[in-house]
């Protein structure tokens, strides 16, 4: 069984929403620090928003006021509602687990367990 599993990708308009949603299972489901990132193409890898189990939340500045990290323990899944997406948003994202370093809340490093990524693609 794969740990994790987004879903909800696909092409919207500048200023549309998406929300993309990652199934976790096995030890994945009971990682206290998961997270989503994204990568465009010809650039690194950057984390977007992490949670720390269901409510330290920690955004990148270009996200903070548009995206929302959520989780459902009940459902074992992780949740990114993105708002008034632009086509700077426009990248493969992924879902990932990690290390708790700090209680209470997960940096964008160290992250060691990833998803096969979704694209998100936002047009002008």
């Amino acid at each position: 069984q794969v740990p994790l599993v987004e879903s909800g990708g696909g092409t919207v308009q500048a200023g549309g929403s998406l929300r993309l949603s990652c199934a976790a299972s096995g030890s994945a489901s009971k990682s206290q620090c998961m997270g989503w990132f994204r990568q465009a193409p010809g650039k690194e890898r950057e984390g977007v928003a992490t949670l720390y189990l269901t409510f330290g939340t920690h955004y990148r500045d270009s996200v903070k006021g548009r995206f929302t990290i959520s989780r459902d323990t009940a459902k074992n899944t992780l949740s990114l509602q993105m708002n008034s997406l632009q086509p700077e948003d426009t990248a493969v994202y992924y879902c990932a687990t990690g290390p708790t370093l700090a209680a209470g809340f997960c940096p964008f490093k160290d992250f060691n367990l990833w998803g096969q990524g979704v694209q998100v693609t936002v047009s002008s």
